[in-house]
């Protein structure tokens, strides 16, 4: 069987950047598909993929459109089948949410490089960055039959996992330096937002931060896909 990955992304511009350059060099295809614009999702991956991954958007995982519904339904297929599964950012909060688990708002966003902290069940599987990038104004809340692996500066999950292949990553580890520029290009207005941090900061933190947050995708998808 060809290596396969499903790549889930939620708008016509997006990219799944760092994490589709990684698989590709590892040997995969990408499988691209964006239900927002109207793509329909496998109903069984067994024996056609490899794994999945599920990227964010500027939507919410509490939104009444009929597409956040579906992907969260269909979330339900890749555990029932062990199947490698990621969601990043709004795929973190949809993966969350699928599992009972819910999003809650606060009065301050995540836009840049802010510390997170691994637990001592996370630290186990993997040295984790000490700064990640972030672009989020919501917080995901997974169940309590989830195992968290990092929290941020408030003591909220950033990382966790469910049963054995199951993950949800709140932070944007794919980012490359292009995609960096886009956002804070297309999304300047979110720069204004209470937390946000401003533009030199996010560039300052990659040139800081960049290499471990590397180091750890390469480790993680080590941990997925062996």
């Amino acid at each position: 069987m060809t290596k396969k990955i499903l790549i889930i992304l939620h708008q016509s511009t997006s990219t799944p950047g760092r994490i589709g350059t990684l698989l590709e060099n590892r040997g995969y295809k990408l499988d691209i598909r964006r239900p927002a614009l109207g793509d329909q999702l496998p109903q069984s991956l067994k024996g056609k993929f490899d794994g999945a991954v599920m990227f964010g958007g500027p939507m919410s995982a509490n939104d009444d459109e009929d597409f956040i519904k579906y992907e969260k339904d269909w979330i339900q297929i890749p555990l029932k089948e062990n199947i490698p599964f990621v969601g990043i950012c709004l795929g973190a909060q949809l993966l969350a949410c699928s599992l009972g688990g819910s999003i809650k708002i606060k009065d301050h966003v995540e836009i840049g490089y802010y510390p997170i902290v691994p637990t001592e069940y996370g630290e186990k599987l993997l040295k984790w960055p000490p700064f990640v990038h972030q672009w989020h104004r919501e917080w995901m809340q997974p169940p309590k039959t989830a195992n968290i692996l990092a929290t941020g500066k408030e003591d909220d999950a950033q990382a966790f996992r469910y049963q054995e292949n199951a993950f949800g990553i709140q932070f944007h580890s794919e980012l490359t330096l292009a995609m960096i520029n886009r956002w804070l290009v297309k999304a300047e207005h979110r720069l204004i937002m209470n937390g946000a941090q401003q533009r030199k900061y996010h560039f300052e933190g990659r040139f800081l931060h960049d290499h471990h947050v590397k180091t750890w995708l390469n480790n993680f998808f080590d941990l997925l896909l062996n």
